[in-house]
């Protein structure tokens, strides 16, 4: 009985069962349960009125957009593009219809903010890439060589065709296997593995240049 007056009361105030039923313990139950529960799952009961739901879609997909993005964005403007990719996800995730996986339209929508950012400081005639003393500010314990490499391969990265730079950013960004690159893509694995070839001796010459 959860509700109950006089020594009824008093009796459940003292039942060590008690807190099994209080607020804070079903709160961590549901958050547990949002944690084992797939993408689509979380994303029904973000639909449903969730807002822990979409907590959790975040905190699983962070990483991953965080180091997409910060592949081929100034390190001074990675957090703020991350925060908008996720933002747009918030506002358009109630019209996620699952055509493709949320992991797909993600990465699509995170894509979309990176050109997003670059047309934008196209049209106020800004650099493309933050100027090295700007990113040593946002760079503890990294050294300038380090820093100056990195900006080296944004604009390698940004010179690549699209299908070669997706598939170095799905093999180093993402952190996916090769037969999950197939997958994704459609493709055979020798097929995959191949592309990914051309696309690194690609990313080398424009290095070398």
């Amino acid at each position: 009985m959860l509700y109950s007056t006089g020594s009824d009361a008093i009796f459940n105030h003292i039942n060590p069962f008690t807190p099994l039923l209080t607020t804070n313990y079903m709160e961590n139950i549901s958050k547990q349960i949002y944690q084992e529960a797939s993408d689509e799952i979380l994303i029904q009961q973000y639909k449903a009125g969730s807002q822990d739901a979409f907590d959790v879609l975040y905190q699983r997909h962070l990483p991953g957009v965080y180091k997409r993005v910060r592949c081929v964005i100034p390190e001074n403007d990675v957090e703020d593009v991350t925060q908008d990719v996720f933002i747009a996800a918030l506002k358009s995730l109630s019209s996620f219809r699952g055509d493709s996986q949320f992991r797909t339209w993600l990465r699509t929508l995170t894509n979309h903010k990176v050109a997003e950012f670059y047309r934008k400081r196209t049209r106020k005639q800004e650099p493309l890439l933050a100027p090295l003393s700007e990113a040593s500010g946002r760079m503890e314990g990294a050294t300038s060589q380090v820093l100056e490499e990195r900006i080296f391969i944004q604009n390698a990265l940004k010179k690549l065709p699209e299908n070669y730079r997706e598939i170095i950013l799905l093999r180093f960004a993402e952190d996916m296997q090769f037969n999950e690159i197939a997958e994704l893509t459609h493709q055979n694995l020798e097929a995959s593995k191949s592309l990914f070839r051309r696309a690194i001796a690609a990313l080398r010459n424009h290095l070398d240049e």
